[in-house]
Order: C-alpha cells, then sequence, then structure tokens
C-alpha cells in the first residue's frame, strides 16, 4: 500500500501574525482543507491518506469528514505518559496523550520528526543531558503508548549532516531504541534526510535514498518506508520510481511567491506521484 501524510505543522497561522494562511480563517482551516481534497482523493484506490493537524483543528477536520471520506485525521505527536483505568486520570496540563486524541477520533500519529528530535534534544542541553539515547527512549515511551491506544504511528528518523558518515549507526539506534518492544504491525517508517532538507541545502539524490530505504527495511523486517524530506511536484517522479519507498511526506506545496499549503497543489503533488508510481 501507498501512504501519502501530509504534516500541516503551524500553517494555520495567517500572513498578518508571521504565518503563511492564506487559505482561510483559523476558526475553519482544518475543515477547510478537509472539504476541500476528500472528494478528490477518493479517485486514488489503494492509498493511505493521513492528514496530520495542530491540535487545535483536530475536532473541525474530524465533523468535515463524509461518509465514505478516505482521508485519516491524525494528531501531530502525543505524550510520553498517558492515562489509564484505576491510574492517572488527566493531570497532564499542556501534555497532549494517546487516549485524549483517540477519544476526538483521531486514528493515526506522527513521532520522532526532525522538529520534534531537536526540540527534546534542545531541553535535555538545557538540563545539561549528554546521554544520546535519551531522545530515542522518551520516543519509544511515546509510540508504545500511540500502540496502545490503537494508533497507526508513522516513525521518522533521520540522520543530521554531522552525522552523515555514521548514518547507518545513527539510524540503527533510532529504531532499535524507538521501537523497542513494540508491536510494530502498525508502524511506517518516516526517513527524513535532515543533512538535506531546507533552503540551500542539496536535496538526496535516488540513489542514497534507494540505499537507507533498504536498509531500513532488512533493519524492521520490512515495514513500509516513506520518504519524509518532503515529496512535491518536483521530486515525485523521482521518488516514485524508487522500488523500496511507499509514500511521502507533504508539507509546504509552494515554496516561493506566496509560499504555503494550498489544497489544489497538494492534489497535484499526489496525481504526479501515484501517475508515476501506477
Amino acid at each position: 500500500m501507498e501512504h501519502i501524510y501530509l504534516n500541516l505543522k503551524r500553517f494555520d497561522i495567517p500572513i498578518q501574525y508571521g504565518g503563511v494562511n492564506s487559505i482561510a480563517d483559523p476558526k475553519e482551516w482544518g475543515s477547510h482543507i478537509v472539504r476541500n481534497t476528500q472528494e478528490k482523493l477518493k479517485a486514488f484506490i489503494g492509498t493511505e491518506f493521513t492528514m496530520f493537524f495542530p491540535e487545535a483543528h483536530v475536532i473541525n477536520a474530524i465533523q468535515a469528514l463524509s461518509e465514505s471520506s478516505p482521508i485519516n485525521v491524525g494528531a501531530q505527536g502525543v505524550y510520553r505518559n498517558d492515562t489509564a483505568i484505576g491510574g492517572n486520570f488527566g493531570a497532564f496540563t499542556t501534555n497532549r496523550t494517546a487516549n485524549s486524541m483517540k477519544a476526538l477520533d483521531c486514528r493515526s500519529v506522527m513521532i520522532g520528526h526532525c522538529e520534534e528530535r531537536n526540540d527534546l534534544n534542545g531541553i535535555l542541553a538545557e538540563a545539561n543531558v549528554k546521554d544520546s539515547g535519551a531522545v530515542n527512549r522518551i520516543l519509544n515511551q511515546e509510540v508504545s503508548h500511540a500502540v496502545e491506544a490503537g494508533f497507526s504511528v508513522l516513525y521518522c528518523i533521520g540522520e543530521k549532516s554531522e552525522e552523515q558518515d555514521d548514518w547507518e549507526d545513527v539510524l540503527r539506534e533510532q529504531l532499535e531504541v524507538g521501537l523497542k518492544d513494540v508491536d510494530c504491525s502498525s508502524i511506517v517508517i518516516g526517513y527524513e534526510p535532515v543533512w538535506s532538507i531546507g533552503p540551500g541545502k542539496t536535496p538526496a539524490d535516488k540513489s542514497y535514498i534507494t540505499k537507507v530505504a533498504r536498509f531500513i527495511k532488512e533493519r524492521t523486517g520490512g515495514l513500509d518506508v516513506v520518504y519524509g524530506g518532503g515529496l512535491k511536484k518536483e521530486n515525485a517522479a523521482m521518488l516514485a520510481s524508487i522500488e523500496e519507498i511507499d509514500g511521502g511526506l507533504i508539507a509546504l506545496t509552494r515554496f516561493k511567491g506566496d509560499i504555503g499549503f494550498y489544497p489544489d497543489e497538494y492534489i497535484e503533488i499526489i496525481k504526479t506521484y501515484l501517475g508515476e508510481k501506477r
């Protein structure tokens, strides 16, 4: 199965506040995206479409789903602990637990995105923690609670520029520690070559992505692997030509001019990728 993920980050913030949202009032932004994509997505049979919304937009997005909508609404992350019968009943101020998202009818979650990893590393650095495995252990707790709550999980891994020479060891630890003692039947791996993401950086090429995706499948017993470095119109055909790649993660759809996420451009990226894949 092909998996097309959409990470909407904080694209809901209007331009006048420094954001990139010019498509809808923030109060209607989640429902606007669902309503302007779900009917067109029905044309792509056999593909899983998951959209990770900021928490404030989850309810509107779910309420906008049609009866036969192909969209899975997902959360952008979950906390490393959760409620439990006979245990903690909800004392998690500021934290988004898996059960809280399950209660809202979310079905998927993204864990380990490079921006989450950077945030956790920053917090640990402030505490002068030098344990390189700490982030992966925290993410393992998040994955465990997500799986226990019944979510499908996009677990993201990737190496930074200073880690490129040791990419195999870095990715091996992220996989082994992050997925330790976890039932992986509902997990897809998102590969982010962090060193190649962003303005002015050289994108990872086909041969590099192929060897890494093959490595991940070998280490995980064949879990599906999607390209998390940004599926876009410009690289859709190249990514579709890689046998070991099972989809991609879309974020911005326009990188010049009025940058931002635009539903029609999202559909065009999918058409290009799936058209080449088939």
